[in-house]
């Protein structure tokens, strides 16, 4: 097991959604401190599981097949990493949102078949 070089100190995070758990998000934004690109919320795997799941949106499948590029984080975490997400944290079970890469702004995604 290695260590990774987290782009912000713990004592540079702040309080921003304390409580809400712990969710799942890849070392683009951890360690490389890519904004969050795509996130989505699914069930709970236990109590203490907010059901996020954060990626910068650039991984391929080869990244996301190596379990060393994920870890798990307190919601509060990711938050202070990217504050754009924090909108949309109480969104449900279910909530699948990508940035727009020509306009920054969060969107729904919307599948054909929908």
């Amino acid at each position: 097991m290695y260590r990774k070089n987290y782009k912000i100190k713990p004592e540079q995070i702040e309080d921003l959604v304390p409580g809400m758990g712990y969710c799942l998000a890849t070392d683009k934004i951890i360690t490389d401190g890519e904004p969050v690109g795509y996130m989505f919320r699914e069930d709970r795997e236990d109590d203490s599981d907010s059901g996020w799941r954060f990626f910068s949106g650039t991984e391929d499948e080869e990244y996301t097949e190596n379990e060393e590029n994920f870890g798990m984080y307190d919601v509060n975490t990711i938050a202070n990493y990217d504050r754009s997400i924090l909108p949309f944290l109480k969104h449900p079970v279910g909530t699948e949102l990508e940035r727009n890469e020509e306009t920054g702004k969060w969107q729904k995604v919307i599948y054909e078949d929908e």
